[in-house]
């Protein structure tokens, strides 16, 4: 009798069974029963946010199950996280397909691997490493590479990515040349960190996780015998969120499907927010393509938001170039009316942060939980002005990506308190308890100090009792899920239903204001969501310089908007801090959509600047010819004898620091304020070592051209006033290396090829200038 792959096991004996399967189809719409009733052949679910897709894809499987055509242990589903699989598996048991293997791509090639790994190659398996950035420290110690802590980070995502796109050391510099993609560091030091990085693995002994899928994939390959197995085990599959699929992720799904076309997948072109990790839309977009046959079901009632969100959410779709724009989903809310999105325009960092505090005070107050609140940034250091404007207000809060939940002190004491009552009914603890798994657990809490009522205020006491309460709440919703199932919701359940929850680091809620990146925030939602910080260079973010990347961003921010149910608020603030210069724009992908913004014109200028757009901005608004012959990209390199225009309305300026900045000074500006700080300290730094005053290196309006400009090559930096041959050659290495937000390398650029013949450096008299 051939063995049985790990996680399976016979179909369970206290499942409930339908008595007839059409029961799963019950309270499905029509898009969501034809998924659920297309069980043969290749299936694309093309479903937008908040369509239920999930939903649709666990009753195709239960009714799979209870139909006969499926038996649930040769159902394997698929997706990206930990917290979804668990969700996914808590889905499938209510319906009554308990069995069904739901894991992400990495938790199921891993265990396959440790079930083969003995008998194909011998002995136990590597031990996985869960965090490579201590090992890639050591590689880099290895070259000589001195890193910081942030480049660190960034050297170990671009391994990951050569990895999840299959590309070997040695083929790095090119595969990065083909991709168009902007390395952090010289691909070849990142080449030899990289090779490295795998000789110290092995040295160690040791796996990561890319590896757990490269791993899987050469057995699959390498042993016909193995495949085969897997295929007698797994016979039907499911790959929920296929728009972030990567190469190596696909070619392991390949293996495992065979020849068969016993495949479901689903997934969003629109919420494509990971092509930086490898992921990539077109699997998913091509998938007509590799199956002709495929049955293609398109989910566009959206059950989350309100009309006045799925309007936004559609208006700003509709801007979208590129592939996925193609294939974009026009959502129709299914819910009723709510309030229209609120946008404010605020003169501060910190008075943003405290206007959203007020806001979500308000939302409190009228009866919004805590838990159903969000505060969603672009970056993860954004949250620190956000923290503190809450606290001020006592108002609790979680900071998503912290500390995790299982891991919690107070959590794992509870675990340890609720498995010691569920040994028996006689336990002690449990006399004269209520029958509600609720009470019983809140019993249970209460011997360790645990009460109904929040304490008063903030701080660590409040964190530990939001923690417990999570877990009481947790138990109500586990009982009602059992009940409608008609399994038993005792202790014991309870229990096991934490450590599997544990394991997938499936949190619950717990009852704070949630803090979170936009990239974090995928896959969930909530009643109110604050969005906040989107400006230019934020959102898009700064080295969002090609016309892919600036898409990404707005889709970024469609996830954002499509997260909330009911109120929405999109805020920017115009300085960072007070009293500083309100130079900052609203993002451009609120144009058109936002109060007396323009039609959508500067977006799609934006949209349409290509490689070269130049930092935060990709270069100025309103250029070219219907400026007058303007700045183009870092601005327009400047031929000797034709009158300078402004970038933003075309005039023909005459002052020395308006032609320095290549605009009027009343016109507004787009600079990087983040560049503009570095270039600052990076002057002050200069002209210190050379006993120089500051503007001898650079005056203030050039470095403020240099922000707003954001050149990323020779020729467009020479084409800013007031850098002239001499300051080029000096300096041009350590600008442009700012620019592009590496640390600045004082050696003299290499492209001077990009300047003109024509050039003409007198057009920008540095002694014109003020000082």
């Amino acid at each position: 009798m051939q063995a049985q792959l790990p996680g399976s096991q016979p179909f369970p004996s206290d499942v409930p069974r339908y008595a007839d399967a059409d029961d799963v189809l019950a309270g499905l719409d029509p898009e969501q029963r034809a998924v659920a009733t297309a069980l043969s052949g290749p299936v694309c679910v093309l479903a937008g946010a908040g369509t239920g897709k999930t939903r649709a894809i666990t009753h195709r499987i239960a009714y799979g199950v209870r139909s006969g055509v499926m038996q649930p242990q040769r159902v394997l589903a698929v997706t990206f996280t930990a917290r979804a699989a668990g969700e996914m598996r808590g889905r499938l048991r209510a319906l009554g397909a308990e069995g069904v293997q739901a894991r992400t791509f990495h938790a199921a090639a891993l265990r396959q691997l440790q079930f083969f790994w003995p008998r194909v190659v011998g002995g136990e398996l590597p031990r996985l490493v869960e965090r490579k950035v201590q090992l890639v420290a050591e590689a880099a110690a290895r070259c000589r590479i001195r890193l910081e802590r942030t480049e660190l980070r960034d050297l170990t995502g671009e391994i990951e990515w050569a990895k999840v796109t299959q590309t070997v050391p040695e083929d790095y510099p090119a595969a990065v040349r083909r991709a168009g993609r902007e390395a952090p560091r010289d691909p070849a030091e990142i080449r030899q960190v990289y090779k490295v990085y795998e000789e110290v693995k092995r040295d160690r002994g040791v796996i990561d996780f890319e590896d757990v899928l490269l791993l899987a994939v050469g057995v699959l390959e390498d042993r016909a015998e193995v495949a085969e197995q897997v295929r007698a085990q797994y016979q039907h599959f499911v790959v929920d969120e296929y728009q972030d699929v990567s190469p190596l992720q696909q070619r392991l799904l390949d293996l495992w499907l065979g020849p068969r076309s016993s495949l479901c997948v689903v997934g969003d072109a629109s919420q494509t927010i990971y092509s930086f990790t490898g992921a990539s839309p077109s699997y998913l977009l091509d998938f007509r393509l590799r199956h002709p046959d495929a049955t293609v079901v398109k989910l566009v009632r959206d059950y989350r938001s309100s009309p006045q969100v799925v309007h936004l959410a559609n208006g700003l779709l509709a801007q979208a170039r590129g592939q996925a724009a193609r294939h974009r989903l026009e959502l129709v809310s299914q819910r009723e009316a709510g309030p229209d999105p609120a946008y404010t325009e605020y003169q501060d960092e910190p008075g943003e942060a405290e206007g959203t505090a007020k806001r979500i005070q308000a939302l409190l107050g009228s009866g919004v939980r805590a838990s159903e609140i969000a505060v969603l940034f672009r970056t993860n250091g954004q949250s620190a002005v956000y923290e503190q404007a809450l606290a001020d207000l006592g108002i609790p809060y979680q900071l998503r990506g912290a500390e995790r939940f299982f891991e919690r002190p107070e959590v794992r004491d509870a675990g340890i308190l609720l498995r010691g009552a569920a040994r028996g009914s006689s336990d002690p603890m449990l006399d004269g308890a209520p029958e509600a798994l609720a009470e019983q657990v809140r019993a249970v809490l209460s011997t360790r100090g645990f009460t109904a009522l929040p304490p008063a205020g903030a701080g660590a006491v409040r964190d530990r009792w939001e923690s417990l309460a999570a877990l009481v709440r947790l138990a109500g919703e586990f009982e009602a899920e059992r009940r409608t199932a008609g399994l038993r919701a005792d202790l014991a359940a309870y229990v096991a239903e934490l450590d599997g929850r544990a394991a997938a680091q499936h949190a619950p809620a717990v009852e704070g204001v949630t803090l979170a990146s936009l990239h974090s925030a995928k896959g969930l939602e909530w009643d109110a969501v604050f969005l906040v910080g989107l400006t230019e260079g934020m959102v898009p973010i700064t080295y969002a310089r090609t016309d892919e990347q600036v898409e990404e961003e707005r889709r970024l921010l469609y996830v954002g908007v499509t997260r909330a149910r009911a109120h929405l608020f999109l805020s920017w603030a115009l300085s960072r801090s007070p009293g500083g210069r309100a130079s900052r724009q609203p993002s451009r992908f609120l144009d058109g959509l936002r109060p007396g913004s323009p039609g959508g014109a500067r977006g799609q200028r934006a949209a349409g600047r290509g490689a070269h757009g130049g930092g935060a901005y990709g270069g100025s608004y309103g250029g070219g010819a219907a400026a007058g012959g303007g700045t183009a990209a870092g601005g327009a390199l400047r031929k000797a004898g034709r009158p300078l225009r402004c970038r933003v309305c075309g005039r023909v300026l005459t002052e020395a620091v308006e032609r320095k900045l290549s605009r009027c000074e009343s016109c507004p500006s787009q600079m990087d304020e983040g560049l503009h700080e570095r270039l600052r300290d990076w002057r002050q730094e200069q002209a210190r070592a050379q006993g120089l005053p500051n503007y001898c290196v650079f005056t203030d309006a050039t470095l403020v051209a240099i922000a707003e400009a954001a050149p990323v090559s020779v020729g467009e930096l020479a084409g800013i006033a007031g850098v002239g041959r001499a300051k080029l050659d000096k300096y041009g290495g350590a600008v442009l290396s700012l620019c592009r937000g590496e640390s600045p390398v004082d050696s003299e650029p290499d492209e001077s090829d990009d300047i003109p013949d024509d050039w003409d450096e007198s057009d920008a008299p540095e002694n014109s200038l003020e000082k």
